[in-house]
């Protein structure tokens, strides 16, 4: 009796070891931390995007701010090389636009291209636009100054992809005529647009 209760047990143990797993998993050995310096992609002017933006969010957001407004604080300088890096990579051109807050025909002039989405989209597929503050706060006198005299505000001009002078625009000849509403002539404002715009839009 005493030995088929303990070749029972001899069974319900070895039963038991077949069913434990055999060994534990293997751990992997531990990685070393990554703590090398890592940079921002730098965006190539070289590769063309069909859309007109540059495919990093950071990129499309620094070229949204140079028309966002006339601000006295932003460095025309680093904001020009910003518009050229643009304008290669999207086979644009740059329109400077110099005027101010203070500015109520620079103001006209943003609400009727917003508001006209034909020239809106035009703009955009053939122009980084940047704005150029000039106010009592600061002039930006020594940027304009490579840049002709100007008559009024806003004024425009138009420079290639590598930032070199194409044509001075008087905007006051391309308001409405007298007898209008104030703001600015669609169809002159239009021809202006494609004139200067790149070989691509022709």
């Amino acid at each position: 009796m005493r030995m088929h209760a303990w070749g029972g047990a001899m069974i319900v143990a070895g039963l038991l070891a077949a069913c434990s797993p055999s060994s534990a998993p293997a751990t992997a050995p531990a990685q070393p931390v990554d703590t090398t310096e890592q940079k921002a992609p730098v965006a190539d002017p070289s590769v063309p995007v069909a859309s007109g933006n540059t495919p990093a969010a950071a990129d499309v957001a620094a070229v949204a701010a140079l028309n966002a407004q006339f601000d006295p604080a932003r460095d025309p300088v680093a904001d020009l090389a910003t518009a050229k890096v643009e304008a290669q990579r999207g086979g644009k051109r740059i329109v400077l636009d110099v005027g101010g807050e203070w500015c109520s025909w620079c103001h006209l002039m943003d609400a009727f291209i917003e508001g006209d989405a034909e020239i809106r989209s035009f703009r955009d597929a053939n122009f980084v636009w940047m704005k150029v503050n000039y106010s009592e706060d600061n002039e930006n006198a020594a940027f304009l100054s490579q840049f002709p005299t100007i008559k009024g505000y806003p004024h425009l001009f138009v420079l290639d992809a590598d930032g070199k002078l194409l044509h001075s625009q008087f905007t006051g000849e391309l308001e409405a005529d007298k007898g209008q509403a104030k703001g600015y002539n669609r169809t002159r404002f239009f021809a202006f647009m494609k004139d200067w715009a790149p070989a691509k839009a022709s």
